[in-house]
Order: structure tokens, then sequence, then C-alpha cells
């Protein structure tokens, strides 16, 4: 994309009215029908992180105060679809759902029919790019004050090479001046008007851009690039489906992280939390820090109150006490499960029921017995698993199963309960200083284990927050000591450094 060229030789005798946009529209762009997918809807449709590719995308322009307005542009069929997402998510800044083109220069042009003819700053973003960034939307608005035209785009890491009709190299480009092109591509309304003016005089008019477009038909003018991010990745095949949910769980585990004691406080009064596994260990940190913060916990324990978590009838019992005491329930935190090693073939069946009982059999029924009690307060389910579910490793066959396990309970429930506003979101800590751990492996250098304080701080900031559907990776920073017990007003836990640990936590 070229930057910064000429406006003609009159430019410098001519000073331009100063640009005075009415407003600022972000455009998405959302007709695309998922057949590189395979899928049977549109892509934009498809549920990552417990929420529709186009309620994320839609979500990063509700939330940036650049914006005023958003128009969105649907799948032809599809718009009623949209519209619901755009009515159950409460996205005011929404104020036209309709259907788009058959290209993507023909829903341009609806587009600009739906803005209207006053003078504003029109940004059109691909509705399946969800993990567009705040900063990303600031700097284009900020340089159509400059620029009539505005670009997203990241440096190539690989080398770019052109072929001819037979795929044969006719020319390497010199990498350092080559970009690869993002969305949003901003632009000046009047500007994207003009362009598209001039286009519909070209009988072979193509473009597979809005930005191709300017740079073609308004040759003078300078279209500035500012830089995207590998993150603002476009689902377009199923290997971004995949790429795409491991991102928003890298981003998920920046989970919001109060300032203040008083900030936990005001979170937490009132609330009532009920934990299963809440004798020893995260269970026990996190009831007794979320008490120190103003919450009404109730902690149920095989050891304390001859809760099983596997007997349906003991968890209907622990909740009715909550219930009954407190009128409400909002969290449901399961940190019940036990540790057996050894060969599968050598394992005998009393260990290998109690294994699958508790670690998997006793987090569904605890699920089917909170949704409820959750759906009143549009609470959360909140699981743990263990860094073992991402890979089996020999004498933990069981154990890693139903730990991956737990990761899939958690994304489909998160996609079931949606409609009803339950959360749920799944607790991945790295090895941790726990009685569990201490009985299967014996005493363990300290510094070389998370503090369960902080697994439990790191817990409570899940709880709070809006995060669904998501696995939050709990990490000791590199470099780190043992880790420090977590006060009621901070946390010391780190949240969200690449996962790794090589034992079961």
């Amino acid at each position: 994309m070229t930057q910064d060229q000429t406006t003609g030789p009159d430019a410098a005798t001519e000073t331009p009215a100063p640009w005075r946009p009415s407003r600022t529209v972000a455009v998405v762009l959302a007709g695309g029908t998922g057949t590189r997918l395979g899928l049977g809807i549109p892509k934009q449709l498809l549920k990552i992180a417990g929420k529709p590719i186009i309620e994320h995308t839609l979500a990063v322009f509700e939330a940036a105060p650049e914006i005023d307005e958003i128009i969105v542009l649907m799948a032809t069929g599809h718009v009623d679809d949209a519209r619901q997402i755009v009515e159950k998510a409460g996205l005011r800044k929404v104020t036209k759902v309709i259907e788009g083109g058959d290209t993507r220069n023909a829903t341009t042009r609806i587009a600009l029919d739906a803005v209207g003819p006053a003078d504003c700053n029109i940004l059109f973003h691909d509705a399946v790019r969800p993990l567009l960034s705040g900063r990303i939307v600031r700097e284009c608005v900020n340089a159509l004050w400059t620029y009539a035209a505005v670009d997203v785009a990241i440096p190539s890491a690989d080398t770019i090479i052109q072929v001819d009709e037979n795929d044969c190299i006719t020319d390497i480009p010199v990498r350092s001046r080559l970009r690869r092109g993002q969305t949003p591509q901003a632009f000046r309304s009047p500007t994207i008007r003009e362009a598209y003016r001039i286009a519909e005089g070209d009988p072979n008019f193509a473009a597979t851009d809005d930005c191709g477009v300017v740079l073609r038909y308004l040759p003078g003018t300078p279209i500035k690039v500012i830089d995207g991010s590998d993150e603002n990745i476009k689902v377009t095949h199923p290997v971004d489906v995949h790429l795409a949910d491991k991102l928003f769980q890298l981003a998920a585990a920046q989970a919001p992280r109060l300032t203040d004691h008083r900030s936990y406080t005001e979170e937490l009064t009132g609330r009532t939390i009920v934990v299963f596994g809440g004798s020893y260990g995260i269970g026990h940190e996190l009831t007794e820090l979320a008490r120190r913060l103003g919450a009404q916990v109730f902690p149920f324990s095989r050891s304390t109150t001859g809760t099983h978590v596997e007997r349906a009838e003991d968890v209907e019992a622990a909740l009715k006490t909550a219930f009954e005491a407190t009128g409400r329930i909002d969290h449901v935190v399961v940190t019940a499960g036990i540790l057996e090693k050894g060969a599968l073939a050598e394992m005998d069946e009393e260990t290998m029921d109690r294994l699958l009982q508790v670690n998997f059999v006793g987090p569904v029924t605890i699920a089917r017995q909170s949704l409820p009690y959750l759906q009143q307060t549009k609470g959360q389910l909140l699981l743990y698993t263990s860094s073992s579910y991402t890979r089996g490793r020999a004498r933990y066959a069981l154990y890693s199963a139903t730990k991956a396990a737990l990761v899939n309970l958690t994304q489909a429930l998160a996609d079931e309960w949606a409609d009803v506003g339950v959360r749920v979101n799944c607790i991945n800590p790295e090895r941790t200083a726990t009685p569990m751990r201490t009985k299967a492996f014996g005493e363990e250098p300290e510094h070389t284990l998370l503090a369960a304080e902080a697994v439990a701080q790191s817990s409570l900031d899940v709880l709070i927050s809006d995060l669904t559907g998501q696995v939050i990776d709990v990490r000791r920073a590199p470099g780190d000591g043992p880790s420090p017990t977590v006060p009621a007003q901070s946390g010391s836990g780190r949240v969200g450094s690449p996962a790794g640990a090589a034992s079961a936590s």
C-alpha cells in the first residue's frame, strides 16, 4: 500500500478546509458465508470463547470511545440472527443491521447509503476479525484528522514471491517494504464516496478492498498505514478457528485485577459463593480470601461436611443450604479433585472409579444442580484443570483425561448456558503447593511451586469478570522466587504467562 503520496502539483497552493466530521461510524462487514470453513452457517455466527465471532467484534467497537455508531452488513438470510445477537448483548451503538451485497464492493456501496450524506469518519472492518484491539481503532480514528484514508497492516515475516500462470517465480520483492493488510480501513466519507463514484464509470472495476479503490481511482490521495497486530487474524480456514480460540484464551488470562481492597469489597459484598473442595488447598484459600472481602462463602468437602461431589443428593443439599441461608447463589467453584498416579493396566477398579467419579462425574453433577441457582443471578461456574490436560502422560492417564474433559465441559457449557446468562470458566494453574500435590509427590522446593493463595486470588479475579468459556492459565513469572502469601488487598499470582509446567498441577 502506498504511503504519504503527493497530492499533485497544485496541492501546495490550496489550503484544505479543516476536517470536521459529524461522527465516527464503524461498519462491520459480515457478508461471508463460511464455505471455506465447511459450515452450514456464516462463519461470523460461529461461537468462539462462548460467544459468536461477530459479537466479539461488535463488542470492541461498542467499548471504543472513539466510535459513535455501528452499522452491520449481514449475509443474506441471517439478518435476524445478527439482530438477535445485538439485542441480547445490549450493544447500544448498533443503529442498523442490514443485508449486505453479493461482493465486498457492493456491500461497501450499501454501507455508504446507510451511513447517510453527512461528512463523517467511516471504519470498515471484517466481522471475522474478532481480536481487533482498541489501540488500532484509536489510531485509525486519530489518523483521519491528518489523512483522508487509513489502512492497517503488519510486516510480512515470510518472503513474498510473484509467479506467472505456470506457477514459476517471476519476481521476489524486497520484503522490508511489504506489508500484510488487515482491517479496519478508515476513510473520511467524501473520499471513499468519490472513489466509488469514479469507479462506477470503469467497466473493468475490480478491487479486493476499499483502500484499493482509493489507490486506483484517487491516486493523489495519501493512504496512511498504521501498525496492525499479529493477533488481529481473519477467521477464514478451519485452523483459524483454533488459533482464534487459543488467542482468546491468552487474552482472557488477563483477567481484570482490581486496584484495591475497597474495590474488591464493593464487588463481592452481598454475593454468595459455594466452594466444593473448600477444606484445604486452593478451595480453602479462596474461601478465606472471599470472606475477608465481604462475600458469604459456603465451603463443602468430604472431610469436613461429608459432601461427596459425585453424589447428586449431597450436592443438592449443599446448594440448598447456601440458598436458604442467603437467598441467592452467585458463584459455584469446584476445586474438589484427586490425583492417583500409576500405570493404567495396574490400577485397580476401585481407584479408577474413584478418580473418574470425583474428577469428572462430580463437576458434571455440580454443574447440573447449580444451573437453576446461577440462572437467577446470572452467575458463574468455575472449574479447575491441570497443565496435563494439553497432553496425556504416562502414569497420569486417567487424571490427564479427566482434566481434559473439564476443559471441554467448560467450553460446551459456556456455549449452552450463554442464552441464560450463566458464565463458565476454568482455571489452569501450574504446579501448586497443595496437600494433594504433597501427598502425590512428597516435599518439593518451595520456589518451584505456585502458592495456593495466588491461585485463589486469580480465581477471584475471574469470578468478578465478564469472562466465559475460557481456560485461564495461572503462572509464576520467570525468575520468581517462592510465591508470597496473598494479602486481602492485592494478588501476587501472575496470570497469563505461557503454559508449560511439566508435572501435574
